[in-house]
């Protein structure tokens, strides 16, 4: 079920938007209202224990560019340390910004509720929503695409 609660997009605007998109099992799906201060930005959360996905859309909404981060390779030498990969995304409407939230969120899901993993996956989200959230169609298979990495090749020694 997807339901909306902002004034000006209804549920069934909200569920068109959607369509195409993979289903989260019974989760239901609610649009709420983001209210901010200076920018809009993305904001989303998968509730597990509530069963429910819950996507804000900001308000009011104008069009904004986020950084996504879509991958990190350890940087050699001691600590934790990170080279990140990421885009920047124009988000020009709504519907940009709900099919976005969704894949990310939808992707917690998979991976907590299909295959049995930590759903902490933060890279792996973003890479599924960055591929996928502007195509018609997209399926579980783009979910396993998103969760392998790409293998680095290996350098010949010689």
């Amino acid at each position: 079920m997807i339901r909306s609660h902002l004034a000006a997009f209804s549920s069934g605007e909200a569920r068109r938007a959607l369509e195409g998109l993979p289903r989260a099992g019974d989760y239901e799906v609610e649009i709420r209202p983001l209210r901010y201060r200076w920018a809009p930005h993305l904001a989303a959360r998968c509730e597990f224990e509530e069963r429910r996905i819950v996507l804000q859309v900001p308000i009011p909404f104008r069009p904004f560019k986020e950084p996504v981060v879509f991958a990190a390779r350890r940087k050699r030498g001691q600590g934790l340390r990170f080279a990140w990969a990421s885009e920047t995304v124009l988000f020009r409407g709504r519907r940009d910004v709900l099919r976005f939230l969704y894949c990310h969120e939808w992707m917690h899901w998979y991976l907590r509720e299909v295959l049995g993993r930590r759903s902490a996956a933060e890279t792996a989200c973003d890479r599924f929503a960055l591929r996928n959230f502007r195509r018609r169609a997209v399926s579980t298979e783009d979910a396993d695409a998103a969760i392998k990495r790409p293998r680095s090749k290996a350098h010949a020694s010689g």
